[in-house]
């Protein structure tokens, strides 16, 4: 067990010793996942089981209220695998405990998967299959009937779409993800706050496919992201890879302040043939709301440029690791039924 607070660059020191050659890693956040730990560690080593005898289970838990450590160390010495469970000291959120995962992971194959068992194990193979098959450096795991509620489909509909804009390509991204090695170790040189993983691997790659996979409803507990959170992951997707929300707001001045010329000479030929009307305060009131607004909205979006540029500058923490648990077993026994 390694304990103490570990940022990025001292968890890639602390695996140098972790040398043992592995055909696949499964990383997974965990949060809120007590009840579902056990079952979702039986399932993945069942199905890892039955392809290779070197495997990996990266679970990141990433600062859970509830006792979801408690119960990943419970489940963790049921088994003879190489489980390693990481520990962070606070709730750095999904994207970044995947990064944290993603650094440890030392499988030619990487697997990243949600905690919630929506996806099930057994489509692992699947994703494999497919990026081994279609020479990709990434597959996702994509399915035509999400079993999520409808505000959480919406809100995910509305990153699909921004991610389209942004990268120029028809993939739907999802959580459940396949990659290889060096895809995954490639995202490294990001090591900044507002990280968006699926943006960081499609600036690395355009080798990615996507596989058609089951999506189960949810059994146990509610999702982590409510729609707020996904609008904010839109935002971010949106401010860290693009300068679109800039141009827009350009674009916006512009026509205004075209409108206002046009406006302006229109008044100027009334003047000069003596049609002017007593200027009204509608028309006033309209301009100045119109205007103010329109500037309100560039100072809004520079400002969150501004503000993130400020956070970044600042080196707040992409994640800092409470522990690290690994078993170091050269060989994986099989997986307890």
């Amino acid at each position: 067990m390694k304990t103490g607070r570990l940022n990025a660059d001292q968890l890639h020191q602390s695996t140098e010793g972790a040398t043992e050659e592995v055909a696949v890693s499964v990383v997974i956040p965990v949060y809120r996942s007590a009840p579902t730990v056990a079952e979702l560690l039986r399932r993945v080593c069942n199905v890892l089981g039955a392809i290779t005898h070197r495997y990996e289970v990266v679970l990141v838990e990433d600062c859970s209220p509830d006792n979801t450590w408690d119960a990943i160390e419970t489940a963790r010495r049921n088994y003879g695998n190489n489980i390693v469970a990481v520990q962070l000291m606070r709730n750095f959120g999904q994207h970044n405990a995947l990064m944290c995962g993603l650094k440890l992971a030392r499988g030619q194959i990487i697997i990243t998967m949600d905690d919630d068992l929506q996806n099930p194990p057994e489509e692992i193979p699947k994703l494999i299959a497919a990026l081994e098959e279609g020479s990709f450096d990434l597959v996702y795991g994509t399915t035509d009937a999400r079993q999520h509620a409808g505000w959480r489909n919406l809100g995910a509909a509305l990153v699909w779409r921004f991610y389209r804009r942004v990268f120029g390509n028809s993939i739907t991204p999802t959580t459940f993800r396949a990659m290889r090695k060096h895809l995954a170790h490639g995202i490294q040189f990001y090591d900044l706050n507002f990280t968006y993983v699926d943006g960081l691997l499609a600036w690395c790659t355009g080798r990615i496919g996507e596989v058609t996979v089951e999506h189960h409803a949810r059994t146990v507990g509610n999702s982590g992201y409510s729609f707020r959170k996904l609008l904010l992951l839109a935002l971010n997707l949106y401010t860290n890879f693009s300068l679109l929300p800039l141009q827009l707001v350009s674009a916006i001045g512009l026509t205004a302040a075209l409108g206002g010329f046009g406006l302006g000479a229109y008044y100027v030929l009334q003047h000069f043939t003596s049609s002017v009307a007593v200027p009204g305060f509608a028309s006033t009131i309209v301009a100045v709301l119109v205007l103010g607004g329109v500037q309100l909205l560039a100072l809004g979006v520079i400002g969150e440029y501004l503000g993130r540029l400020h956070l970044n500058v600042n080196r707040k923490p992409q994640f800092i690791v409470r522990q690290i648990c690994r078993t170091t077993v050269a060989d994986n026994f099989p997986p307890a039924r």
